[in-house]
């Protein structure tokens, strides 16, 4: 996993070799290391902000860091299995976490207060994010599902079907009037935010779509593939 900071001064990695690590993006200069997990660092993110990145892992945990050190400042603990997917809501005030114990969880940020248990996915929770606004959230799990939430009562508000396999990404276009899954099935697919209507199937890959993202003013979307391309849409 890979994210940039929002000034673009900076990149965190998460590796399989149990730590994440900070970058200066214009150089490939390495800042400094996150140690403190003991498996591997599946997801990684900073914060709007910028001054803090949010980890998840195979060990069951998240940790939030303090960006500028990598001084860690809290240990988010509740799941029982692998922590594969985190995000912060575009304010920083809370983090969204996804795992294979087939729940997500919404966590006070700044405190590491667990707030909601997000139940209703049958499989792994593979990937979680936020709406733009942060009022919703949504999820993506090997039931071959996405499924969205309201955000601060954790009420179920769409489930998104149509894939024939695993979730494994999931994305808000920025406006948040549209969602972007990736599945295993080697598709990607666009829904209608606020109804769960399917748009549109994105097909093309020869392999599972692993990574979905929208365009900065959401008129594209980028797909990544275990078939070593990507492509735009």
């Amino acid at each position: 996993s890979v994210s940039f900071s929002p000034d673009g001064s900076r990149i965190v990695t998460g590796s399989w070799d149990g730590t994440a690590r900070v970058w200066e993006a214009r150089t490939g200069t390495p800042l400094f290391e996150l140690r403190g997990h003991k498996r591997e660092v599946s997801s990684v993110s900073f914060s709007p902000d910028g001054s803090r990145i949010v980890t998840g892992s195979w060990d069951g945990t998240a940790r939030v860091w303090e960006a500028r050190t990598g001084t860690p400042l809290l240990e988010l603990r509740g799941h029982t299995l692998f922590v594969s997917s985190v995000a912060f809501s575009s304010d920083g005030s809370w983090i969204v976490t996804g795992s294979w114990d087939r729940t997500a969880r919404v966590w006070e940020a700044r405190t590491g207060t667990p707030l909601l248990e997000l139940k209703g996915h049958t499989n792994f929770v593979m990937s979680v994010g936020f709406s733009l606004d942060g009022s919703r959230i949504v999820s993506g799990s090997k039931d071959r599902t996405a499924r969205v939430w309201e955000a601060r009562v954790s009420t179920p508000l769409l489930e998104l079907k149509g894939h024939t396999d695993r979730v494994r990404s999931v994305s808000f276009s920025p406006d948040g009037s549209r969602i972007a899954t990736g599945s295993y099935d080697r598709t990607a697919r666009v829904w209608e935010a606020r109804t769960g209507t399917s748009l549109v199937e994105l097909k093309g890959h020869t392999n599972i779509v692993t990574s979905v993202c929208f365009s900065p003013d959401g008129s594209r979307i980028a797909t990544g593939s275990n078939d070593k391309t990507s492509r735009g849409w």
